[in-house]
């Protein structure tokens, strides 16, 4: 039986073609700055000049923010103070995109204004990108 033909930039070990699985295109969550945990825990949230807090509940929780639901719509780049309900710590964040409808009321993406990992009592890994 014959051995198996192979180019000769791999037979002398000077292979110079990548490897398929390091040029592939990342997938949403390898580009992702922080894990994403599916979370639920109640939120309030103070807007700029409303003096009455919005209630929610999360959605999916990270180190820079969370997805929440809330029975009406924020707009994007309104500035909050958001609370955790169940340990009373708040964290300045933002909007950071329109929000998207479902049954269950508005989800708003919420984004920190800085990374705040213990904010949500839950331990993150290190993002290895």
């Amino acid at each position: 039986m014959k051995p198996p033909i192979t180019p000769a930039s791999t037979r002398n070990g000077m292979g110079t073609a990548p490897k398929p699985g390091l040029t592939r295109p990342l997938t949403s969550e390898e580009r992702r700055r922080a894990q994403r945990v599916l979370l639920r825990v109640p939120v309030r949230v103070t807007v700029s000049g409303k003096k009455q807090a919005i209630e929610g509940a999360t959605h999916t929780v990270s180190a820079t923010g969370a997805l929440v639901v809330f029975p009406e719509a924020l707009a994007q780049g309104t500035k909050v103070m958001l609370e955790n309900a169940t340990t009373q710590k708040k964290v300045e964040a933002h909007v950071a995109r329109p929000p998207q409808f479902s049954p269950e009321g508005s989800l708003v993406a919420i984004e920190f204004s800085s990374p705040s990992p213990n904010f949500w009592n839950v331990f993150f890994p290190p993002v290895l990108n």
